[in-house]
């Protein structure tokens, strides 16, 4: 089972998204959360494998509470809710840890999707804002791009290829068979290439391709 944490502040947010999770056989809902604070409480108590996170609530909005709950001894995955698919904040989520984001009005099967894929290691983001977000807030001359490149710089060519398709947000799979790898050796190429760039998951290193220039 994947036990689920809802934190949001509205209770009808929590209340459908907890009807619609539970309606899976394989997900659980654990703990649900009015706020960031409650959110890392409720995450202590309960061993908490993915938890959907609204990005603006009161007490401690959910770019603290996605870092809060990433620095648990046995941290949750992270998908971060939100109304606004261009909001900044959003960005900073995903620097914070966050393993994707979605709408709040994203079809229920896809936040059903969503939900398993985040629980085993991949990563969710919203596909038609995912793109228009990170490009908004990339920036090439920015320190955040130059400091992107150099780290992408120690990769090797190959890594760098894995990096790239990353950052456009392919699975592993589409990465095996872009460039007729087997999954494995893809998944291998992925955990080093986290280790080297020194970053959490696949999402952070999505977001350091763009800033590096190596995704389209």
């Amino acid at each position: 089972m994947i036990r689920a944490m809802i934190v949001d502040d509205d209770a009808l947010v929590r209340l459908g998204l907890t009807d619609l999770l539970n309606g899976d056989e394989e997900i659980e809902v654990v703990a649900q959360a009015a706020d960031g604070l409650h959110a890392v409480e409720q995450a202590t108590a309960h061993q908490v494998d993915v938890a959907l996170v609204d990005v603006r609530m009161p007490r401690m909005d959910g770019i603290t509470a996605t870092a809060r709950l990433r620095a648990l001894p046995h941290p949750p995955k992270v998908i971060t809710l939100t109304t606004f698919d261009l909001d900044s904040s959003v960005y900073d989520a995903l620097a914070a840890g966050a393993d994707g984001f979605l709408l709040k009005d994203t079809d229920p099967a896809e936040i059903l999707r969503a939900v398993h894929l985040v629980a085993g290691g991949s990563a969710m983001l919203h596909p038609s804002a995912a793109r228009r977000l990170i490009d908004r807030y990339h920036r090439t001359n920015s320190p955040r791009a130059t400091d992107a490149r150099t780290r992408a710089a120690s990769l090797t060519p190959r890594e760098r290829d894995v990096l790239s398709l990353l950052g456009e947000g392919a699975t592993n799979a589409e990465i095996a068979q872009r460039l007729g790898m087997r999954e494995s050796t893809v998944k291998a190429h992925v955990s080093r290439i986290l280790t080297t760039l020194d970053v959490t998951n696949r999402v952070q290193a999505a977001l350091l391709a763009r800033d590096a220039g190596l995704a389209g």
